[in-house]
């Protein structure tokens, strides 16, 4: 059964690998949406209406007016809005049990390793205070072994789960378009770099890393000691 959304998804977002995954989604579902975007760097996670609906204190979340029995309905964790969306669409998340099975693996592989481990790696190389070599190279294996990973999946595949493309490959993509900031070469991972470009051509995709660009250059936080100071040195509030 199709579901029409007439009233607009609130999304409450920042542009980075994990907020992209509920952009892309929205936009490859083609549902109305409102972008709420959520300034990271000057600690709007933590305002109370926020973590009313983001208790974790991270973005993305969602706020659905039309969610079950018609009743709103907030979500947060990228996984879990994915998931959310896809089951309330009935899109890129297949409904057969084998075959979701296969993409929740492929998410939940994504949710613990190809993002945290990329991110670890970032962190290490572009914002310590002070260089670590066993850091450095303890997360640079890791995402060489995770993109290995990945590559080996793709082998012989246009997608990474179901022989479709679903919100294994969503969660994915944000991540993998920053693999020049973990130091990647793709030419090395040749399977990872075709399904990148694959991708990379759908227009919902292109629409979603999209949104909130402008912002995004606004906020550089390499340079940015007040919003280094928020986000790395958070405590409990």
């Amino acid at each position: 059964m199709t579901v029409h959304q007439t009233a607009p998804i609130d999304l409450y977002f920042w542009p980075t690998p994990n907020g992209w995954k509920a952009s892309i989604m929205l936009e490859e579902l083609e549902v109305p949406y409102r972008l709420n975007l959520v300034n990271i760097g000057k600690g709007e996670q933590f305002a109370p209406d926020f973590l009313a609906i983001s208790p974790n204190n991270r973005m993305p979340a969602i706020l659905d007016p039309e969610g079950p029995d018609g009743d709103p309905i907030s979500v947060f964790e990228s996984g879990a809005i994915l998931q959310y969306l896809g089951r309330k669409f009935g899109k890129f998340y297949p409904q057969d049990e084998r075959r979701r099975v296969e993409v929740e693996e492929w998410l939940m592989w994504q949710m613990g390793g190809f993002g945290p481990m990329l991110g670890q790696s970032h962190h290490f190389r572009q914002y310590a205070p002070e260089k670590v070599p066993y850091a450095i190279e303890r997360y640079d294996n890791e995402v060489q072994r995770l993109y290995g990973v990945l590559n080996r999946r793709l082998d012989g595949r246009d997608y990474i789960a179901a022989g479709d493309f679903t919100i294994a490959d969503i969660a994915s993509i944000g991540w993998a378009q920053r693999f020049k900031r973990h130091a990647v070469d793709l030419d090395d991972f040749p399977n990872v770099k075709a399904w990148r470009e694959r991708i990379l051509a759908r227009p919902g995709v292109q629409k979603g890393l999209k949104a909130g660009e402008a912002e995004e250059k606004t906020l550089v936080i390499g340079k940015d000691k007040e919003a280094q100071s928020v986000l790395f040195g958070q405590k409990a509030r």
